[in-house]
């Protein structure tokens, strides 16, 4: 008789009401500084003093590691949750972990 409030997007609004009621209840109690400290609202670089807010970061060292930790961890993924039990799943998380290891090779090499 009651399985709709059990349905996703009913229980999705049912903890997201609470989370925020929770919220509102909690603020009132947060601790709140009298007085702002100096600097409080300036950017902070891990201590560095000449902190240039306009400065481009440089990802191309970036996106090969990102490259290879996507690879090894949905590969690891694979290789650990597929049955072994059925042949077929096991040749295709195979060939799935030869095309990773190839593409490791080739992200490798130089």
């Amino acid at each position: 008789m009651h399985n709709w409030l059990l349905t996703p997007p009913i229980v999705f609004l049912i903890v997201l009401g609470f989370v925020w009621f929770l919220s509102c209840l909690f603020s009132r109690l947060a601790f709140r500084p009298k007085n702002k400290a100096e600097g409080e609202g300036a950017p902070y670089a891990c201590g560095e003093p000449n902190y240039n807010p306009m400065a481009q970061p440089d990802y191309t060292t970036f996106f090969p590691y990102a490259f290879f930790f996507t690879l090894a961890h949905v590969a690891t993924l694979m290789m650990t949750t597929v049955p072994v039990e059925s042949l077929r799943a096991f040749v295709l998380a195979a060939m799935y972990v030869g095309g990773a290891a190839l593409g490791l090779y080739i992200l490798f090499r130089r």
